[in-house]
């Protein structure tokens, strides 16, 4: 693929990765309850990265967005060795909050490995997805390659998660509970998010003059071309 510049996809990669990094790490170990049902508190706001998956597949292609994925996965990376190292370090004396650290974080490095699996996994298929059904459908209706690659994607990444993370901690029923409820919320939020989605989709292509066709693509997650 030729190299070329774009204005805006520094700022699409950086929106990708701080959704992803405060939705992974601070709602996740959090279940909460409305109208009845039981769902992780970060359901509201992981679903804006599969949006911004989504614009950067469209717009610039999945090479590009395979490096997005990549970025991400190391961010996760850092900030789970983050949560290990400040937990690891011993508390000072007359410091009383250790205890409060140790019960919010204390499962982030399980959470964090989770989420790795899950999120490489969910966004890769997603990406995936994406791109060959623009070629099927000679890029148009754009809505039915978000919702589409989004139920797969967010299916992969949901089934891939909650158990590899709450197993033995939650009871089975919670876990399959939330795990559904989760599911349809997010992809319910890709159908909701849609009009911004074509916004956005829109200004990029006039914008970088881009829209891009993954006809010659190497798929493989792990070519680092893009």
């Amino acid at each position: 693929m030729a190299t070329r510049s774009y204005k805006y996809f520094d700022l699409v990669m950086a929106a990708f990765v701080t959704v992803l990094l405060c939705s992974s790490l601070i709602g996740v170990p959090k279940v909460a309850s409305l109208f009845g049902f039981s769902f992780g508190a970060a359901i509201f706001f992981f679903p804006i990265s599969y949006v911004f998956g989504d614009i950067l597949t469209e717009v610039y292609g999945y090479a590009r967005s395979r490096k997005v994925i990549w970025t991400g996965f190391a961010a996760l990376l850092f900030a789970s060795f983050m949560s290990w190292a400040v937990l690891a370090l011993p508390p000072a004396p007359g410091w009383k909050d250790q205890e409060v650290f140790v019960k919010v974080f204390g499962q982030t490095p399980r959470i964090a490995c989770a989420s790795f699996i899950a999120y490489w996994c969910g966004e890769f298929t997603n990406s995936y997805i994406m791109a060959k059904m623009k070629i099927m459908t000679s890029g148009r209706h754009l809505w039915t390659r978000t919702i589409g690659s989004t139920i797969v994607g967010e299916g992969v990444d949901s089934l891939i998660f909650y158990p590899l993370a709450f197993y033995g901690i939650w009871s089975h029923d919670l876990i399959v509970q939330v795990m559904i409820a989760n599911y349809l919320i997010k992809t319910g939020w890709e159908a909701v998010l849609t009009p911004f989605t074509y916004k956005i989709v829109g200004f990029l292509k006039r914008a970088e003059d881009e829209d891009y066709y993954d006809r010659d693509t190497n798929f493989s997650p792990f070519n680092i071309d893009a």
